[in-house]
Order: structure tokens, then sequence, then C-alpha cells
């Protein structure tokens, strides 16, 4: 069994934000497969399930999303190597998408919350860059994370979550 994680805030106001293209990768990806979530939260995250892989998007809030993760892999028996984290990062050019299987946290609060709640920072993740320099200079980080997409931004990112999607396939089918 594998676990697809993507990081988000929990919400209606935090769609289309930022720090939501965890949750947002997950949900375009389940589209596509024509999946659906759970009625509920369980272990403190939203969840689905395509075949033997989950898919969750933890309801504790970006910055706390290591409790979540640590559940599921424990209640399922996951090691880290079969969990890959999907989540924003905007020192990353918008629209590229950067795959590890393992590394630092890199400032990246929702990464720092695994690595405290796994012991480690040894599991697979993927990062979607969201950087507008510009604007986040304007606004400063925080604000920055929790904007919403620019209309040219949202207009580019079905063709980015196009590839994230390939390269969850890719995870599942190694």
């Amino acid at each position: 069994m594998k676990l697809v994680v993507g990081l988000g805030n929990p919400g209606n106001q935090y769609n289309f934000t930022r720090h939501n293209v965890g949750f947002l990768a997950l949900d375009f990806y389940f589209k596509v497969c024509k999946a659906t979530w759970g009625a509920k939260p369980r272990l403190g995250a939203i969840y689905g399930r395509i075949g033997d892989v989950l898919f969750i998007k933890p309801q504790n809030f970006y910055n706390d999303s290591g409790r979540a993760v640590a559940e599921y892999m424990k209640y399922y028996k996951i090691p880290t190597s079969d969990v890959l984290v999907i989540c924003d990062n905007f020192d990353l050019e918008f629209g590229k998408v950067r795959s590890r299987s393992s590394g630092a946290a890199g400032g990246n609060n929702g990464l720092k919350s695994i690595d405290e709640a796994l012991g480690g920072s040894d599991y697979p993740r993927m990062r979607i860059g969201t950087e507008n320099d510009e604007l986040r200079r304007k606004m400063g980080d925080v604000d920055f994370v929790l904007s919403k997409f620019t209309p040219e931004e949202k207009e580019r990112l079905p063709e980015v979550l196009r590839e994230v999607s390939a390269k969850i396939d890719d995870f599942i089918s190694y």
C-alpha cells in the first residue's frame, strides 16, 4: 500500500491559494481518475482510495500536517519510502514540478511538521513551484502563500496539474 499526501489548509477560504496546491493536485487527480473522496475525515484527514493507494488531505492545517500523515502510516503500516508528499514551493519557478526521494524541509512548515512526526525526512516529496517574486515582495511570505493565484497563473494550472498527475502515476507504479 502507498500513501499520497497533498498539503493544504482546510476551509473554502483557502481554495486556489498557493499553499493549497497540494490539495488542488489531488482533487485534479481524483477528477481525472473519476474517484471520490470519503464522506467524512478519518484519522485527521480527508481520504480516498484508488486501488491499493491511499490519498489524504490533512485537516490539521498546513503547519501541523505531520499528525495525520503519521496516523495513516501507523494505522496502515506504510513505510516512509511508500509515502509521497505534494506541497508548494515559493522559491521554485511557477509551474515547475520537482520530485526528490528525500531531503530537507527547506523552510516549508508542512514538511517540517511531517519530519518531526516521522522522526526524519527520508520520504519522497514533490514540490510545485508557486514563485511570483513581485507579488511576494509586496505581500510578505505569510500573505503570499495564502494568496490566490493570479488569473494568468490559474490559466496555467491545468497544464501543471497534468504533469503532477503523471508524476503521481510514476510514483504509484514504481
